[in-house]
């Protein structure tokens, strides 16, 4: 079974949070701010939205 494009990136962002350690409330890492950001916004979106497709290639995702 083959992963979609949206688990790929995903798992992608998830493990670059895990190896850049926890973001508590009180982090002001700008990097790890956006990828909690981008990881919300892409649960908010559906398989075929263009985020995807746009995360995908912001975090080098093939």
């Amino acid at each position: 079974m083959r992963d979609s494009l949206k688990d790929r990136v995903r798992d992608k962002m998830l493990r670059q949070l895990a190896e850049d350690g926890p973001a508590g409330p009180e982090s002001e890492d700008p990097r790890l701010i956006s990828l909690a950001t981008d990881l919300d916004a892409l649960d908010s979106v559906g398989e075929d939205d263009p985020l995807v497709e746009q995360l995908a290639g912001r975090y080098l995702v093939f």
